[in-house]
């Protein structure tokens, strides 16, 4: 009964919540952003974060690890023939020292030019955009197979530490997840070693920006019962079940990343006894959705079906909730023009509101944004140019002619909703 109530409320609202969206949210300059304060560290609850890749290199950055998530090779110049990335960066606010030039030309025939992560300075502006917007913060993003070069790990170290400088000085929270993605049969064992190290070595939790649920340290990993991850060869079920123990025993809050069909161990999630004893471990359940619906009615449909339920399930068991919502998807240049540019339409912004309003309507008290910043798959919401280069062979999308900040301040507004600062209803109305 509680799921056909929300689903007619859902019918009623979400077509009159988008008369005025565009129109009111185009209109506004940043000199108008609201500079909230500090984020209250000690909870998730009322958070609305975003997913931090932090993965973009350059030559000359420091890192000596080339193009990395930029082009297709890490050596191989960062143009046209090995282009990976759907979005491109809009980097008018950006010092000369924080760019390096490309292969590709902008339409008055300058250099086109990126950033990289390893820079402080990049990161700082990032997190400053976080709080100039309201966005609590980040869960920085630590893939575990970069764990296994030397090089790589300085370099995540790197960028970690950066983050955590950018969110005590602008009052945002972050949060280390672990991404299980690629690793192998008895690999997962690094996972706690190198909790440890960052505990120790890097004392990380110690930052008054590191943020705690239910009074300790959360602790995210991200791949945990999906079917396509656990195959032979890859990593186990019984190896998850024992490093997210280890992480508990360090007295850790653990958020789990796991399949859409978790509840009921159906559509992406494997079958496996063992996937209900993990799932128990978990104090916050995090299902992962990008791809799982396309437009705004597929939406409607999976909060009926998973958000309601998933919600009220973890309400009686005693755990939190964190659905995962995104603004659109692309990889076309990533799959070597193999799949559509713009699979998955933003509609300016429609369809990542229709998401933040379901959710609320569902329970949700938390979010999850994906991504800050990932161009790659076209999920980004940090500033990105309706200008990209130009080049015959190499289409970009854009934000459909929306100022550059769009994303940024619908999913601060996202989070006055979900804190119930405004009410669901809320129509994102900004004037300049």
């Amino acid at each position: 009964m509680q799921q056909r109530i929300l689903s007619n409320q859902r019918t009623r609202i979400l077509p009159l919540v988008w008369l005025c969206l565009v129109v009111g949210l185009s209109a506004v300059s940043q000199a108008d952003s609201p500079s909230p304060g500090s984020v209250d560290c000690t909870t998730l609850d009322g958070k609305v974060m975003c997913g931090y890749q932090g993965w973009f290199n350059c030559p000359g950055d420091g890192s000596e690890l080339g193009w990395r998530h930029w082009g297709r090779s890490s050596r191989r110049m960062f143009g046209p023939e090995s282009v990976t990335i759907d979005l491109w960066p809009d980097v008018s606010e950006y010092g000369d020292d924080e760019l390096f030039e490309t292969g590709f030309r902008n339409a008055d025939g300058s250099i086109a030019k990126v950033f990289s992560s390893a820079n402080q300075t990049t990161v700082d502006r990032h997190f400053r955009w976080m709080k100039d917007y309201g966005i609590d913060g980040a869960f920085v993003q630590r893939f575990a197979t970069s764990l296994r070069s030397v090089a790589s790990r300085a370099n995540r170290d790197r960028i970690l530490n950066h983050c955590r400088q950018a969110a005590e000085n602008h009052g945002r929270a972050f949060v280390v997840m672990y991404d299980l993605s690629g690793l192998r049969e008895g690999q997962l064992g690094m996972i706690a070693d190198d909790w440890d190290r960052l505990d120790s070595a890097f004392a990380v939790v110690q930052s008054p920006a590191y943020l705690q649920h239910h009074g300790k340290p959360l602790v995210a990993i991200w791949g945990v019962g999906f079917k396509d991850r656990h195959q032979e060869g890859s990593y186990s079920l019984e190896g998850c079940r024992d490093m997210i123990a280890q992480i508990k025993s360090r007295g850790c809050s653990v958020m789990l990343g796991v399949p859409t069909g978790w509840r009921q161990q159906t559509r992406d999630c494997i079958d496996d006894p063992i996937v209900q004893e993990i799932l128990q471990m978990a104090d916050v359940i995090s299902p992962w959705t990008p791809g799982r619906y396309r437009d705004i009615d597929q939406v409607r449909r999976h909060a009926d079906e998973f958000w309601a339920a998933d919600q009220q399930r973890c309400d009686e068991l005693g755990q939190d909730y964190l659905p995962v919502i995104f603004p659109g998807f692309s990889w076309h240049n990533l799959k070597e023009g193999q799949a559509e540019l713009g699979a998955i339409p933003r509609q300016k912004g429609k369809f990542l509101w229709s998401q933040v309003m379901a959710a609320k309507q569902a329970g949700a008290n938390m979010l999850y944004v994906a991504m800050f910043d990932e161009v790659d798959e076209g999920t980004a919401i940090f500033k990105c140019t309706n200008d990209p280069p130009v080049d015959d062979h190499v289409p970009f999308l854009t934000y459909e002619g929306l100022p550059s900040d769009h994303y940024l301040r619908l999913v601060g507004e996202a989070a006055r909703v979900i804190r119930g600062e405004e009410p669901v209803t809320k129509v994102p109305d900004f004037h300049p």
